[in-house]
């Protein structure tokens, strides 16, 4: 599709969307019950999350979702004459940590300035701010208070000057194990406790296999291909899908696709969990305003009236919730021989509409 604007053509690509679930969610953030809508091009997504939604909606609590905390950062670097400079000017900068929080709250109304980190490498000096954004992500919010606090910085602190706006110590779409280390954006546990019934007849496997399997595949594997911070089958698959759906920036599945499972046999009962340290989704700013994304955005509930942030914290254990559904059927297919090739193959070569959740 093709709009004419002010600036030329803007053309909006089209990626299949369907509605998956519902999935049952509880926690400190949400309890509620939910369809989630998925936009991608490798359709077998679908039906293996909505097999996941649909053991969700078995287990007396659903998948509970805890968020641990919630921040966006942004690094600046500026130079030194030496490193004892460097060193001395940011010892001022944490000794005046008040007065700068004073300064981001005059750069907007949802900013706050919560913490602050540096490294220094030589004579150069790379400081971490990390803040709450409300219900925005906070790329541009956090950018735009980053920049205040380096003007502040620079006029108030000797013996420094202009590197970056950005020195890459935030880190933004970029795999670090720095961000899975402080935190970057909504950080999220989700747990699942399945049935032995239901792990046999619903994912035809056992909880044993799972629990072999993952540690196997998902620890060992990746700990071998030299993964950052991540020990999980297919997070990114699952968090672009709903990113399209919602508006987000999906160059940000790069560090939310960081993430740890983990699976127990907890006497033939499946204990299934997945953390995502650095999920950054907002339910305001840019890509929220187009129709369809308002849309998926009141449907999920995220377009209540609620205090700021709350909308955002909805969106992220829904989001994190649906990684787990799709997480825990990939791993059940996988301890199958043949299981994943066949379901691709039926899937993916057959036009036939596939009912969800099946």
């Amino acid at each position: 599709m093709i709009e004419k604007t002010m600036s030329g053509e803007h053309a909006i690509a089209g990626v299949p969307m369907r509605w998956v679930g519902p999935l049952r969610i509880s926690g400190n953030t949400a309890t509620t019950e939910t369809e989630v809508p998925l936009a991608t091009y490798e359709t077998p997504l679908w039906p293996s999350v909505g097999r996941g939604a649909k053991i969700s909606m078995l287990a007396e609590h659903g998948i509970v979702a805890t968020l641990v905390d919630e921040r966006m950062t942004r690094s600046v670097l500026v130079e030194a004459e030496d490193a004892h400079t460097a060193y001395t000017a940011a010892l001022q900068i944490d000794a005046r940590f008040a007065e700068l929080r004073e300064i981001v709250r005059g750069c907007s109304r949802f900013a706050e300035l919560v913490g602050f980190r540096h490294e220094i490498t030589a004579n150069l000096l790379f400081l971490r701010f990390e803040f709450t954004t409300g219900d925005a992500s906070g790329h541009n919010m956090a950018t735009l208070a980053a920049d205040a606090l380096l003007r502040h910085i620079l006029g108030t602190i000797p013996g420094i000057s202009y590197g970056s706006i950005s020195g890459n110590y935030c880190t933004d779409k970029k795999a670090t194990a720095i961000n899975g280390i402080l935190g970057r954006g909504k950080n999220v546990v989700t747990e699942l406790l399945v049935p032995r019934t239901v792990v046999v007849d619903l994912l035809h496997t056992t909880a044993a296999k799972i629990a072999v399997l993952n540690v196997r595949k998902n620890m060992l594997g990746t700990l071998l291909a030299g993964g950052i911070r991540s020990a999980n089958a297919h997070y990114a698959n699952m968090l672009l899908a709903f990113y399209l759906a919602t508006g987000q920036d999906a160059a940000n599945i790069v560090e939310g696709s960081q993430g740890v499972t983990v699976a127990e046999d907890r006497d033939g009962d499946l204990y299934f969990s997945c953390t995502l340290p650095n999920l950054i989704v907002g339910t305001v700013g840019n890509g929220k305003g187009l129709g369809f994304v308002e849309t998926n955005l009141t449907r999920l509930g995220c377009r209540d009236e609620r205090e700021p942030g709350a909308n955002a914290r909805r969106l992220a254990v829904i989001a994190a919730a649906a990684v787990l559904c799709g997480e825990l059927s990939l791993l059940a297919a996988q301890t199958n021989p043949g299981e994943l090739m066949r379901a691709h193959v039926n899937l993916e070569r057959n036009n036939e509409p596939k009912k969800i959740g099946v």
